[in-house]
């Protein structure tokens, strides 16, 4: 994990600080600035006359510096002070969506307050005031603020490349559903058409087929006429029909009355 750490004359002067010691109500902490996905943050311990220790983290994407800290109870909204050097600086607190944990976007003039002053007290934090030294804290907060622009400027940049990512695969996805469905009808067109055709063809043949089989009909109904017509000319020719005579019947000679007379 990558930290940021306060160098040279700073730190040995810290762990000068760290060997004296410290009055019962506040202790000195290191800037360790922790990188986080989106932001960076640097935890501060705080402690009471009791030695009981609290603790809360300074969070930073470079634009903004927060005050978060867990608590048991809390309200959704606050408008609560914190002490520098004996001097109240009041800020929003607003409760995150876990119920336990708050968070405070600390003013302009509160971070010029943290940066300048000695020493940080909480009065609503814990069970009694809680507060540490800020030794060094101008750095602290110079390196808090860069971490946290740079991680922040990185982190965007990752959502904005996995965006465009996203985006560029659904356009993929989109063109080739829609090259997909563009084949699918040339495709489904083409079977029609083919359908049709076949179908034409089909019809076609079954017609032709019907036509010879009409004129295999009507040919062979001509040449059963025309055996037929042959039959009935070699018939006349070689067997002429008999003479036909009328039947014999008794002759009566015709009476007188049969003229009129």
């Amino acid at each position: 994990m990558i930290r940021y750490l306060l160098s040279g004359a700073v730190a040995v002067a810290l762990l000068g600080g760290a060997a004296v010691a410290a009055p019962a109500a506040s202790s000195v902490f290191t800037w360790i600035i922790t990188p986080d996905e989106d932001s960076c943050h640097t935890d501060i311990e705080l402690v009471g006359r009791s030695n009981n220790p609290a603790m809360i983290s300074l969070v930073s994407d470079g634009e903004h510096v927060q005050l978060r800290f867990a608590k048991d109870e809390m309200p959704k909204r606050a408008f609560l002070a914190v002490d520098i050097d004996k001097k109240p600086y009041s800020n929003l607190l607003t409760r995150l969506e876990n119920p336990k944990v708050g968070t405070m976007t600390l003013s302009d003039e509160t971070l010029t307050a943290l940066r300048r002053g000695g020493t940080l007290l909480i009065a609503w934090l814990a069970d009694e005031p809680v507060s540490a030294k800020l030794t060094g804290s101008e750095q602290g907060l110079n390196d808090l603020r860069i971490c946290g622009a740079q991680v922040s400027a990185q982190h965007r940049a990752q959502v904005a490349a996995r965006q465009e990512a996203q985006a560029r695969a659904a356009a993929e996805a989109r063109a080739k559903q829609l090259s997909d469905e563009q084949v699918a009808l040339v495709r489904a067109q083409k079977n029609a058409a083919e359908a049709e055709a076949q179908q034409v063809a089909e019809e076609t043949r079954r017609q032709q087929a019907e036509a010879d089989a009409e004129r295999q009909r009507a040919e062979e109904e001509a040449q059963v006429r025309a055996a037929e017509a042959r039959r009935q000319e070699y018939l006349q020719r070689y067997y002429p029909p008999r003479p036909t005579y009328p039947p014999p019947g008794y002759y009566r000679p015709p009476y007188p009355n049969d003229d009129g007379n």
